[in-house]
């Protein structure tokens, strides 16, 4: 799992198999360790709601999905979901969730076979 933070937007990305256990668990964490501190990212599945949403509590960022997407999303060719949520004060985050495609311009040591094939020939 691939996360991505820029302003006020979070991008998380997914290789094959991490899309085919989320389909199954509905439940994904990871963790980057900072000495005795870790920062920690969760894709959740959710019963309720209609939209991505998110939360960042104890140093950890939780994307929840509602059902149906994640039903839609780890069984058939769609790519993502987004969403605007409002954090109040005239304020939003933007939330995105992809599945991660072979980038063919990456760097050698960059190990890429278990993502998605890549549809067109360059990646951005």
């Amino acid at each position: 799992m691939k996360i991505r933070i820029k302003g006020n937007s979070i991008r998380i990305r997914l290789s094959r198999p991490e899309v085919e256990q989320f389909g199954k668990e509905g439940y994904l964490e990871e963790h980057t360790e900072f000495g005795n501190n870790a920062f920690g990212y969760v894709l959740q599945n959710s019963k309720e709601g209609n939209a991505l949403s998110a939360t960042f509590e104890q140093g950890k960022i939780t994307m929840s999905v509602p059902e149906s997407m994640t039903r839609e999303w780890t069984t058939t060719e769609r790519v993502g979901y987004d969403s605007n949520m409002d954090i109040g004060n005239g304020k939003q985050l933007f939330l995105l969730l992809e599945k991660d495609f072979k980038c063919i311009d990456a760097p050698p040591y960059e190990d890429q076979s278990d993502n998605y094939e890549h549809p067109t020939l360059s990646c951005s």
